[in-house]
């Protein structure tokens, strides 16, 4: 299997997986079993997902995350942006309700950030990196997004190891079905992939011209008036702003951001412009200290303000924060009053 899959040692490194499970049996059963099928799915996958790819390995690579970990998506979504689970769990990355309120994801009847790109991507990647402080190896990380943390924690403590040899056993079944052949469908889509040589980041023109970006639109825009706006198919915009329900920005925040064609940002930004919004300067302060997941936007969700006022009010130069950093935070009196209370 090493000569038709010389991929492997790449991807069993990035997973943090001994070159030896390659001669594991029941992995060897396995490719011998759904190597087919699975090149199908890889191919059908690659085709859905050809415009959001660059974007999600962009934010991927920036974050510490393995480029690799696109293969878990793969598995989940089949980069399907909306897809649902029987379980009920939606988007890119498969997140349940619970689980996305962790990770400051919007869910509600207008607006279902599990659908957006974007946010979906940066939330799994927040889970990921907690996952892998955690547990100190990415194969546990991604066993763990399956079937949880707890259930990865109790393979460990019965199997006594968190060697994948044997926490895959099918005998001892330490792990759910499920898990074990979840972990083996990502090393082979992974092993397929790579195999090929594809380079999600790659900037050909064909690249580029799937490439998306993400502009700021007041509440209640209309995608509709976008699209003409732009000029483009009003179909092709909804299918790449999913997480909105009924083709209109909802109202619950002042601003949000939609995802364009990158070949679309300079006619937004000629044809576009954002209604001018009076600047309301707060007088009171509260502090936030930075914890696991949370981000500017978050942050200001929690807080009822816009993001900007946080940036602005503690000097960055961007919307990266650092984890238990002191943040301060400017509030109206009504939400001053409330946190005293």
């Amino acid at each position: 299997m090493a000569e038709k899959y010389p991929s492997y040692s790449y991807v069993f490194h990035e997973f943090d997986v001994d070159e030896s499970y390659l001669y594991n049996e029941a992995f060897i059963s396995f490719v011998s079993k759904h190597e087919k099928k699975l090149r199908s799915f890889y191919r059908h996958a690659l085709l859905r997902g050809k415009e959001i790819l660059p974007t999600m390995h962009g934010l991927l690579a920036e974050d510490g995350v393995s480029d690799l970990f696109i293969y878990l998506s793969m598995v989940e979504s089949g980069f399907s942006t909306d897809a649902v689970s029987p379980k009920k769990a939606v988007g890119l990355w498969q997140f349940m309700p619970a689980t996305a309120k962790d990770y400051n994801l919007t869910v509600c009847h207008s607006y279902d950030e599990r659908c957006d790109t974007v946010s979906a991507t940066s939330a799994a990647i927040n889970y990921l990196n907690r996952l892998h402080k955690q547990f100190g190896k990415w194969y546990l990380s991604a066993m763990a997004y399956n079937c949880g943390e707890g259930c990865v924690s109790r393979a460990i403590k019965r199997a006594g190891t968190d060697e994948l040899s044997v926490l895959m056993d099918d005998n001892l079944k330490y792990l759910p079905r499920e898990t074990r052949q979840y972990m083996k469908k990502i090393l082979l889509l992974a092993m397929i992939g790579e195999n090929e040589t594809l380079d999600f980041g790659n900037t050909t023109n064909q690249n580029l011209e799937n490439a998306l970006i993400q502009v700021t639109v007041p509440a209640g825009t209309s995608l509709k008036e976008i699209a003409a706006l732009l000029k483009m198919n009003e179909a092709r915009l909804l299918s790449l702003n999913k997480s909105l329900k009924d083709g209109r920005v909802p109202k619950e925040r002042p601003t949000y951001k939609i995802t364009i064609p990158l070949e679309k940002v300079y006619a937004f930004y000629l044809r576009y412009q954002l209604p001018d919004k009076k600047k309301v300067f707060k007088s009171h302060m509260v502090s936030h200290t930075v914890a696991l997941g949370e981000t500017v936007e978050s942050i200001a969700k929690l807080y009822d303000v816009d993001a900007e006022e946080i940036i602005f009010s503690n000097h960055l130069k961007n919307d990266f924060l650092v984890l238990d950093s002191l943040l301060v935070i400017p509030v109206n009196k009504k939400t001053f009053d409330k946190i005293l209370e």
